[in-house]
């Protein structure tokens, strides 16, 4: 309909006039078009690192934790840090006091445990400075045997130019 106005004899110079402010129009806004794809890129090139930088920090932390290095596996984590588990949330505010309250031992006694293993860690979400993952443990016992397979999800986030896991929520004891 509107072409047809554009194209009726008594309106020539509105059709002239549509087609240069037409093209002055896209003349001026491309290069916002181009700002805004090159947001959308930079933020998906920092979420990909973000991704990357996010499983290595899930990774080292089950290594340091089956070498029973309560420092090294204490790095892994952001403080203060947060873990539901056992129907309760335990709020730990320094690695100092995380690394006190660790008991590899015991806790190896207790579950008779030998070390774990992912079994999946799955992304659901993530974003230039925050990851979460979906993920499946299972412990397993002196004896190399499966005992247990629990799932978690976990948090893991950047604080400056450090990852670590600030949460964890878990159906382990």
């Amino acid at each position: 309909m509107f072409e047809d106005m554009l194209s009726f004899p008594v309106f020539p110079w509105l059709k002239i006039m549509f087609k240069k402010t037409f093209v002055v129009a896209v003349l001026v806004l491309c290069p916002f078009f181009q700002v805004f794809a090159d947001a959308d890129t930079t933020k998906a090139v920092q979420t990909e690192a973000a991704v990357k930088a996010a499983r290595l920090v899930m990774d080292d932390f089950m290594t340091h934790f089956n070498a029973r290095d309560k420092v090294r596996w204490a790095d892994t984590l952001l403080f203060p840090h947060v873990r539901v588990a056992s129907g309760g949330v335990i709020v730990t505010p320094s690695k100092a006091e995380f690394v006190a309250n660790m008991d590899f031992e015991a806790f190896a006694e207790t579950f008779n445990w030998s070390h774990s293993a992912w079994d999946s860690i799955e992304l659901i979400q993530a974003g230039p400075d925050k990851v979460h993952f979906k993920v499946q443990f299972s412990r397993f016992n002196p004896a190399g045997e499966r005992y247990v397979t629990y799932d978690s999800l976990y948090i893991v986030q950047r604080d400056g130019d450090r990852w670590g896991i600030r949460a964890r929520s878990s159906f382990a004891p």
